[in-house]
């Protein structure tokens, strides 16, 4: 089952100069345990951004770049190509960024999105795609207020594919 996990504000925004821009610690604990013992993949700009593997999961990235090699990373040069790569996981999670949530999408290649909606707008330079209400079904919700670790409201949404 191919999920995409993202952390997006209610105006879309991702992030900003390769870089997100907000600080959810709940958010970043829930995608460590959610993607924890699976493969995450990625665009090369996120993993730029994240600058390295992360503990305990299976990165691949996602780049046109043939000769692009990172220690301990997959690479691959499309995410169908990403996906083939991937054996014996029920779950994969593409990670981002904007330009590869926006194909998979596009490209009818996930069965469920896991969104954290982080209830206020932010200036960005990239954004999530919207959310077709007539393709993705709202499965589950948890609202939570900002508290002394969170900033912001935010709900944890998970959508699956009419």
């Amino acid at each position: 089952m191919v999920t995409i996990i993202a952390a997006i504000a209610h105006n879309n925004a991702l992030g900003k100069d390769n870089d997100l821009i907000w600080h959810l610690p709940a958010d970043l604990k829930r995608f460590k345990n959610v993607t924890t013992g699976n493969h995450i993949l990625m665009g090369r700009n996120t993993f730029e951004s994240i600058g390295r593997p992360l503990p305990n999961r299976t990165t691949i990235i996602i780049t046109r770049n043939d000769s692009y090699f990172k220690e301990g990373c997959l690479i691959a040069n499309s995410i169908e190509n990403a996906i083939d790569l991937v054996e014996n996981d029920a779950d994969i999670f593409l990670i981002g960024g904007a330009q590869i949530y926006k194909e998979a999408i596009e490209k009818n290649l996930a069965q469920r999105l896991d969104i954290t909606l982080v209830h206020h707008g932010f200036e960005a330079d990239v954004f999530f795609p919207e959310i077709d209400l007539t393709i993705w079904k709202e499965v589950t919700r948890e609202d939570f207020k900002a508290d002394e670790k969170n900033s912001y409201d935010y709900s944890f949404v998970s959508y699956h594919k009419i």
